[in-house]
C-alpha cells in the first residue's frame, strides 16, 4: 500500500504600489497605498482588491476613473499588471 503525500502549494502574489489623485485621493483618504493581488492579476482585479479595502466612496469614484500602469495608460481593465509597480488612480480632471 502506498500513501499520498499531499502539499499545499502557496498561491504566489505581487504587490502593487497605488497611487491616488485629486478625489480619488479623498475617497480614498490617503495619497498612497499598496495592495496584494495574485500574480497574473488584471487591473479590474487591483480596483477589487481596492474596494474591498475602502468605502461607498471610493467605490464611485473609480467607476469614473482612468488609471496609468507604470506611467502607462490603461484602456483595457482586463490588462494584466505584469510587472508594473506602481498603479495611478486619476479621476476626471476638470479644466485644463
Amino acid at each position: 500500500m502506498t500513501t499520498a503525500s499531499v502539499t499545499t502549494a502557496s498561491i504566489a502574489t505581487r504587490t502593487l504600489t497605488v497611487r491616488y489623485f485629486a478625489a480619488a485621493k479623498a475617497a480614498a483618504g490617503t495619497p498612497e497605498e499598496t495592495v496584494t493581488v495574485p500574480a497574473g492579476a488584471t487591473v479590474a482585479d487591483a480596483v477589487d482588491a481596492l474596494r474591498a479595502g475602502h468605502g461607498p466612496e471610493l467605490h464611485r469614484v473609480l467607476d469614473r476613473c482612468s488609471f496609468l500602469l507604470d506611467e502607462v495608460a490603461v484602456r483595457d481593465r482586463s490588462a494584466v499588471l505584469g510587472d508594473a509597480v506602481a498603479l495611478d488612480v486619476l479621476p476626471p480632471f476638470a479644466g485644463g
